[in-house]
C-alpha cells in the first residue's frame, strides 16, 4: 500500500512537471497569453500547492543567489513555474524516488539512495534545459520570415509597435511571436522600446536575436529607417541559418562513425568471415 502511494505522488508530480514544463512542439492557432494573462494564471492552484510545501524555500533561494538564476531560466524556457514551486517539485521528486527505492529493494541502501536522489535532482533540470533549447531553436528558424513580416508593414507605413501587433494578430502563436507579445505589453506599460528588445536579447540569450536587438537599437540612435534594417536582418539571418545547418551537416559523419564501427562492420564481419571460419574448421586447418 506505502509502494502504491508513492508510485501515486511520483507520478502526480511528474505529471504536473510534464503538463506546465510540456515539450510539445506544435502550437495553437489564435492569440496568446500576454504578460498580465500569465501573471493571473500564475497563481493556480497546482504552483500554489508546490510553493507551500516548503514555505521556506523562496527565502534561501534569494540567500544562496539561486533565485535569479532559475527564474531566468523558467522564463527562457516561457513556463508558469515560479522559482520556489520548482525547486519545491525537485525536493519532491528527490524525496519520493528515495522512499520508492527503499521499499522497492526492502531495504536501505545508500548508493541506490544516492541515485534516486541525484536522479530526483537533475530530471526537472533536464526536461527544462530540453524546452530552453527546442523554444531557442524555433524562435532561429521562425526569425527570417518574421523580420520579412515586419519589414512589409513598417514599408506599408506602420510604425515599429503597430508592425509588431499586426504580426502578433495574423500569424499563428510561436515562441517568436510569445517574445514580441511580451515587448510590446512592455513597451505599452511604459518601457521604452529600446530597453524592451534588450530585455528580450537577455533574457533569450541567442546571438541571431542579439544582432536583431543591436541592428534595431542602431538603427533607432542613429536615424536610420527601420525597413533597411529589416532588410539587412533578414539576410544576416537566413544567412546564419544556412550556416548553422552546414554545421549539422557536418557533424553527421562523425556521429554515424561510432554506430558504423560497432553495430554495422561486426555484422559485416561475421557475415562474411563467418563462413570462411566454418569452412577452415570443418577441414580442420587450424
Amino acid at each position: 500500500m506505502i509502494v502504491f502511494i508513492c508510485i501515486l505522488i511520483i507520478g502526480g508530480a511528474a505529471l504536473i512537471l510534464w503538463g506546465i514544463l510540456g515539450a510539445g512542439g506544435k502550437y495553437r492557432r489564435g492569440k496568446i497569453e500576454l504578460p498580465q494573462a500569465i501573471k493571473r494564471t500564475s497563481g493556480s492552484k497546482k504552483q500554489a500547492m508546490l510553493s507551500g510545501i516548503l514555505p521556506y524555500t523562496q527565502g534561501i533561494l534569494e540567500k544562496t543567489g539561486l533565485y535569479d538564476k532559475i527564474r531566468r531560466r523558467l522564463e527562457a524556457a516561457h513556463t508558469k513555474l515560479t522559482p520556489p514551486a520548482f525547486f519545491n517539485l525537485k525536493i519532491l521528486l528527490m524525496a519520493g524516488l528515495a522512499v520508492l527505492a527503499v521499499f522497492i529493494l526492502g531495504k536501505f541502501n545508500p548508493l541506490v539512495s544516492i541515485v534516486c536522489i541525484f536522479l530526483g535532482y537533475i530530471a526537472p533540470d533536464i526536461l527544462l534545459n530540453r524546452k530552453i533549447t527546442r523554444r531557442k531553436e524555433a524562435i532561429v528558424k521562425l526569425l527570417p520570415e518574421t523580420v520579412d513580416l515586419l519589414d512589409l508593414c513598417v514599408e506599408a507605413g506602420l510604425d515599429f509597435a503597430t508592425a509588431v501587433r499586426w504580426v502578433i494578430d495574423k500569424v499563428p502563436s510561436n515562441p517568436l511571436i510569445e517574445e514580441l507579445a511580451f515587448v510590446l505589453e512592455e513597451i505599452k506599460w511604459g518601457k521604452g522600446r529600446t530597453q524592451a528588445l534588450k530585455d528580450m536579447s537577455r533574457r533569450l540569450n541567442i546571438p541571431e536575436i542579439s544582432s536583431f536587438v543591436q541592428t534595431l537599437v542602431l538603427a533607432e540612435r542613429m536615424g536610420t529607417p527601420v525597413a533597411e534594417a529589416f532588410v539587412i536582418l533578414s539576410e544576416d539571418a537566413r544567412l546564419q541559418r544556412f550556416h548553422r545547418g552546414e554545421r549539422f551537416a557536418m557533424r553527421a559523419p562523425i556521429k554515424i562513425l561510432l554506430p558504423l564501427i560497432f553495430c554495422i562492420l561486426p555484422v559485416i564481419a561475421i557475415v562474411i568471415g563467418g563462413p570462411i571460419f566454418l569452412e577452415f574448421m570443418s577441414n580442420k586447418l587450424f
